[in-house]
């Protein structure tokens, strides 16, 4: 029986196909980049609403960084002033009430969630918390810390908020609304670890500290890191009215006050300058962070 007969070409040709290797599958493309912007205090009554109306332009307080809050995939404030349809302007004192129209601004500016869980929440009473919640509503923005939270969808993941105050009444009241959601670690951490069964990421708002204090102090730093801790990705916080460090701490960034956004606060330097807290998310992790530096002129935020 005769052997087949292979040429040196062929048999070189052989070897080679056997040793060549299929090629990988091409990496799956990474997750987009979600940008989140977190503001501190808004506060739409007494100077900052005459202003407003003076101009005849309730939007009047976010004109110059209505573009920049607007391009986040989410931004984010704290509501500082209940709306409320009922009685005068409030030109003055503490008890805040935001006339209706000055909802325009946060539309313009694209805010998509607000927290209402803070201290002036009752300044007008049930019926002004429960207005200002359905005057949210009707323009397409989401409430948190008054008896709700808020998950939002972008670039195929889900954003979950919560809320919570360190007092609810102000000397006001000497009850308590169970609807504003209070500093309390225990239920924080339960509320967190549901949340994180219904969205990928969640951001903490806090309402805490010590006014006009350069520095977090023992309760922001306790309950903050705790957020962390439970599963939250981001703490943002306010009411200090000057702002505060932010730290990277383990898998989550806290913003300990990001200071006033809109406020008629002239005292000082520190309470007319405040911060927004940028935060870039590739999928579930963040990519990035920083704090971009604002400066309050005649009570509205610009770019510094």
């Amino acid at each position: 029986m005769t052997r087949p007969h292979f040429t040196a070409a062929l048999l070189v040709l052989a070897l080679a196909g056997c040793s060549r290797k299929p090629k990988p599958p091409p990496a799956p493309p990474p997750p987009p980049l979600t940008r989140l912007l977190v503001g501190g205090d808004v506060m739409l009554s007494r100077y900052v609403g005459r202003l407003a109306r003076r101009s005849g332009d309730a939007a009047l307080p976010f004109r110059a960084i209505a573009s920049t809050l607007s391009a986040a995939d989410i931004a984010f404030v704290n509501l500082e002033s209940p709306f409320s349809d009922r009685g005068r302007p409030a030109d003055k004192g503490m008890l805040f009430k935001a006339e209706p129209a000055m909802v325009q601004g946060l539309v313009l500016a694209g805010i998509d969630v607000v927290s209402t869980a803070n201290n002036h929440a009752r300044d007008q009473g049930a019926y002004g918390l429960e207005y200002t919640l359905r005057w949210l509503d009707r323009h397409g923005i989401r409430a948190v810390g008054t008896g709700a939270d808020a998950v939002l969808e972008r670039n195929g993941l889900r954003f979950g908020f919560l809320a919570y105050t360190y007092d609810q009444a102000n000397g006001n009241y000497p009850d308590q609304d169970r609807r504003v959601a209070m500093l309390d670690v225990p239920v924080m951490r339960a509320d967190v670890k549901r949340m994180c069964e219904r969205a990928g990421v969640v951001i903490v708002s806090m309402h805490a500290g010590r006014e006009y204090s350069p520095r977090p102090d023992s309760q922001q730093v306790e309950f903050a890191r705790a957020a962390i801790d439970a599963g939250a990705s981001v703490v943002a916080g306010h009411h200090p009215h000057v702002a505060q460090p932010a730290e990277r701490y383990r898998d989550g960034v806290i913003f300990y006050s990001l200071g006033n956004l809109v406020f008629d606060q002239f005292q000082s330097p520190e309470t007319q300058q405040g911060l927004l807290g940028e935060v870039a998310f590739r999928g579930r992790r963040i990519e990035s962070y920083r704090t971009v530096p604002i400066r309050l002129k005649n009570t509205a935020p610009h770019l510094r």
